[in-house]
């Protein structure tokens, strides 16, 4: 009888225990306002679930504490030991308005602690001790970390931002070295981009006179192939075999009906045959951008004796234009006043007397990005040679008229720009 009660006893206490719960940390505090009064209110502490120390389960909820007369007390669970590691949350409310917040650390303390001993600035790693660590953790003492850092590719000697990356035989990065528009090989070299690649001329003026009887009109290049060519007249897309015909490989013969009259604009596209390794000559012969015959005038004041209007996109940087002109003058009067313009610049100017009765001239005009340093010279029957050299900040880009303007000095004297031509340079 004796051995069952000490039995039964030892079950009872063994289940008091059980039933006694976790360990518990007094917090209890006195707290104020700025202004020197004591804090009344509450403070609502929350928390997620964790394990305890004696490995209780603590649920995830929340506990209001009343703080009268500034007087705070609360019990908790320590939580700088918990599974996994948690903090508690404190959100101090006065007057009807959430005041603030802060996070609190608890350690297992047999003595009351004051909020300053459990008050944390932000998460972090939790102890016993009040103060949080600050020692730096050295990479060595964390798992894995030197051998991920190891197997991680390095930078090499030839590495450089804004550059292909490569790897170089010892296993680190390296950039590809090579012009912008090279290719780059499997292996991490570079050079031109091999295979024939397409070229297309487009916007191509023919060549020919334009007056109404000619026919023929001679391409800049060859098409290749010749199906990829496509005319223009006047904007209007010509039908091959109806229209015209392409024949001798860049010579477009038109049919009668077909034929391009004085003032029409002819416009050409297609596709150029390239070698492997190399650029085509988009220009193999020069490119007659105009030609033709001009105007007669009677006047004192400046009219346009001809003009040459070169299309948008036609002209690019590094491209070099030359004109020839030829004048007559009929009269013995007086002379005559002539002019070239090159857009809005005025690169020549002569003035001749009334024993000139003809005048020729050439000019030549190198595009850069700025526009185009012009050179030109003139000479006429007794008019001596003359040479000038100017700057035209003209825009070429979108398109261009060059420009022949001439005067005469009394009436019933004619001036006439007998012939006229504008080549570009391959």
């Amino acid at each position: 009888m004796k051995t069952f009660f000490r039995i039964a006893g030892a079950v009872a206490l063994a289940g008091w225990a059980a039933l006694a719960g976790p360990p518990l940390t007094t917090i209890q505090d006195v707290l104020y306002k700025a202004d020197g009064t004591r804090f009344n209110g509450t403070v609502t502490i929350s928390w997620t679930s964790f394990e305890a120390a004696d490995q209780s389960a603590i649920a995830t909820q929340t506990v209001t504490a009343k703080v009268l007369d500034g007087n705070l007390r609360v019990q908790l669970v320590p939580n700088t030991q918990t599974n996994p590691l948690t903090y508690y949350t404190a959100v101090y409310n006065s007057d009807g308005h959430v005041q603030f917040s802060e996070t609190w650390a608890i350690p297992l303390s047999a003595q009351p602690l004051r909020i300053r001993d459990v008050r944390v600035a932000a998460p972090g790693p939790l102890s016993n001790d009040t103060n949080p660590p600050t020692t730096p953790v050295a990479e060595s003492d964390v798992v894995g970390l030197l051998s991920d850092l190891n197997a991680r590719p390095l930078k090499g000697p030839a590495f450089a931002a804004g550059r292909v990356a490569m790897v170089n035989p010892l296993g680190a990065l390296d950039s590809v070295a090579g012009d912008p528009g090279d290719c780059v090989r499997v292996d991490g070299s570079s050079g031109p981009c091999g295979g024939q690649q397409p070229a297309f001329l487009d916007g191509d003026i023919p060549s020919g006179i334009v007056d109404g009887a000619n026919t023929a009109f001679t391409l800049s290049g060859t098409p290749s192939p010749g199906s990829s060519l496509v005319v223009y007249l006047n904007g209007l897309l010509q039908a091959a075999g109806v229209d015209y015909t392409l024949v001798k490989g860049n010579v477009i013969q038109f049919v009668a009906a077909s034929t391009p009259q004085p003032g029409d604009t002819l416009l050409a596209s297609y596709r150029l045959a390239t070698t492997t390794g190399s650029m085509p000559q988009l220009f193999p012969t020069p490119q007659v951008l105009c030609s033709g015959t001009g105007l007669t005038v009677n006047a004192a004041t400046f009219s346009s004796l001809g003009n040459c209007t070169i299309p948008a996109g036609t002209l690019n940087t590094g491209d070099r234009v030359e004109v020839h002109f030829d004048l007559a003058h009929q009269g013995v009067t007086s002379g005559f006043t002539f002019e070239v313009h090159w857009g809005g610049t005025t690169v020549l100017h002569r003035d001749a007397t009334a024993a000139d009765a003809q005048l020729s001239g050439r000019a030549e005009a190198g595009l850069d990005q700025s526009g185009a340093q012009v050179s030109a010279q003139s000479w006429g029957t007794t008019l001596p040679l003359s040479a000038v050299v100017a700057s035209a900040s003209d825009s070429y880009g979108s398109g261009l008229v060059l420009d022949f303007e001439g005067k005469t000095g009394a009436a019933g004297e004619t001036l006439t720009l007998r012939n006229y031509t504008v080549v570009r340079m391959p």
